[in-house]
C-alpha cells in the first residue's frame, strides 16, 4: 500500500510530487547535527573533556590518543569504556566503489534515488533500504538467502512485509545467495548461486557487520575477543574488570537503545548511580523495531522459539482491521500478537505489525520487563479510538 492509496481511499485527490534529494539530505544532516550538538553540549556542561582523535590502549590503564590536530597524548584511567561500534561487512566477491556498488553507509543519507537497485541481504537493514528505495520510486530487487525475508522473525510478521513489498513491485529472489557483482555499461549485474541474475543501475550490500576492534591494542592489553567482538558479563565488563564494553562491539543486540542502556549501567558502576538494587540488563526482554511500512516491532519470547523448546504458551492475535482507528486511517494492515504463560497469565512476549508498531510495542515491553499479566493490559482504560485498543483485545 502506498501513501497515495490511503488518500484515494479517503476521498482525497493525490498529485505527483517531485523529490528534492538535496533538501531531503540537508534535513537528515540537520537533525543529525542538532542531536550531536545537544549531546556534546550536555557532556561539556557536565565537565566531560572531549578529545577528537584515534585511540588505542597502551596498557590496561593507559590510553593513547592520536589527535585530529596532529598531537599525541596519553591518559591514565581507573576505568575504560570501549564503544567503537561496527562497520558494514564486505564479502570477498564485492568491491564497493561508492558509485554503483554501495554499502549501507554510502546510501544514507541518500545522494540519489536510483532508477533501479538490487539489495543484497534481507535482514533488518536490508528490508529498511528496500522500503526506502521503493517508496521513492526505484525498481527494487531483493536477494533473500532464505525462504522468507527477515529470517529471524515470526513467519506471520515476515509474510505481511513480503505482501507489501510485492504490492510495491519489489522482486524477491528467494533462496538465492549473491556470489558476484559485475559492472555493466549502465549499471551492475548481481549473480546468484542458483543462476539467477539481477541487472540494475545500483546494488546495495546489507549483509551484516564486523566489529571495529582492529588497532585498538586490545590483545596487547590482554582483552579477550571472540570473532572480533569483546565478550562481556552482566556488568558490561570484559575479562579485565575495569575495562567495560558497550554497543555493537559487545556482540549483544545491535540496537542503539541497548547501547545506551549499557552505557548507563557502566556509568552507575563507575561513578555511582541510583541507590538501591542494581537491575542487570536482560537482553531477552529488549524491544526492537523495523522501520518499514508497515512498521514491525517485537519483544520477549517469540512463538517459534517457544515451540522449538517445547514451552507451553498462549498466543492471541488480533488484526488491526477490527479497530476503529485503523479504519479511520484507511490502513488496516497488520496485527497484534501477545504471547503469555497459560498457567499464570504473565506476558512473555509479543509482535506487532502495522502503523506505529515501534510506539505500541512499548506497552508489551513494559509488561514483559515488569512481569505483568495480560489482565493488567486489558483491564486498563485505553483511549478510543486508538490503535492501542488492539493490544487490549489481544490480551483478553
Amino acid at each position: 500500500m502506498k501513501f497515495t492509496d490511503n488518500l484515494s481511499g479517503m476521498g482525497l485527490e493525490s498529485r505527483n510530487a517531485n523529490v528534492d534529494v538535496a533538501a531531503l539530505t540537508a534535513r537528515i544532516e540537520s537533525i543529525k547535527n542538532r542531536l550531536s550538538a545537544d549531546v556534546t553540549s550536555m557532556l561539556i556542561n557536565q565537565g566531560v573533556t572531549i578529545i577528537r582523535g584515534t585511540a588505542s590502549l597502551v596498557d590496561q590503564h593507559t590510553v593513547r590518543v592520536d589527535g585530529a590536530d596532529g598531537t599525541t597524548t596519553t591518559h591514565s584511567a581507573d576505568a575504560i569504556l570501549i564503544s567503537t561500534g561496527t562497520r558494514p561487512r564486505i564479502p570477498d566477491w564485492a568491491h564497493p566503489d561508492g558509485d554503483r556498488v554501495l554499502t549501507t553507509r554510502d546510501c544514507y543519507p541518500p545522494r540519489v534515488f536510483p532508477e533501479s537497485v538490487t539489495v543484497v541481504g534481507s535482514g533488518v537493514t536490508g528490508v529498511e533500504f528496500v522500503h526506502m528505495f521503493a517508496s521513492f520510486g526505484s525498481k527494487v530487487t531483493l536477494v533473500v538467502s532464505r525462504q522468507q525475508v527477515l529470517p529471524g522473525k515470526d513467519p506471520e510478521v515476515a509474510a505481511v512485509l513480503e505482501e507489501d513489498f510485492l504490492a510495491r513491485g519489489v522482486r524477491l529472489f528467494k533462496g538465492a545467495r549473491a556470489t558476484g557483482i559485475e559492472l555493466t555499461e549502465n549499471g551492475v549485474r548481481v549473480i546468484c548461486d542458483d543462476g539467477r541474475v539481477s541487472e540494475t543501475t545500483h546494488v546495495v550490500l546489507a549483509i551484516g557487520s564486523v566489529p571495529n576492534t582492529e588497532n585498538l591494542g586490545l590483545a596487547e592489553a590482554g582483552v579477550v575477543m571472540d570473532g572480533g567482538y569483546i565478550p562481556i558479563n552482566r556488568h558490561c565488563q570484559s575479562n579485565i574488570e575495569h575495562i567495560f564494553v558497550a554497543g555493537d562491539v559487545s556482540g549483544k543486540l545491535p540496537l542503539s537503545s541497548v547501547a545506551s542502556m549499557q552505557g548507563r549501567k557502566v556509568a552507575e558502576q563507575v561513578v555511582g548511580g541510583p541507590k538501591g538494587a542494581h537491575r542487570h540488563l536482560d537482553y531477552d526482554k529488549a524491544a526492537s523495531a523495523i522501520f518499514t511500512e508497515p512498521e514491525i516491532a517485537d519483544v520477549g519470547l517469540a512463538e517459534a522459539e517457544a515451540f522449538s523448546s517445547g514451552r507451553k504458551i498462549r498466543v492471541t492475535k488480533v488484526p488491526f482491521s477490527t479497530t476503529a482507528k485503523a479504519l479511520i486511517n484507511n490502513d488496516a494492515r497488520g496485527f497484534v500478537k501477545i504471547i503469555s504463560d497459560p498457567a499464570t497469565g504473565v506476558v512473555l512476549g509479543g509482535s506487532i505489525v502495522g502503523r506505529h508498531a515501534a510506539e505500541l510495542i512499548s506497552v508489551i515491553a513494559l509488561a514483559v520487563t515488569a512481569n505483568l499479566k495480560v489482565t493488567d493490559i486489558y483491564e486498563s482504560l485505553l483511549v478510543h479510538p486508538a490503535l492501542a485498543e488492539a493490544l487490549s483485545d489481544a490480551a483478553e
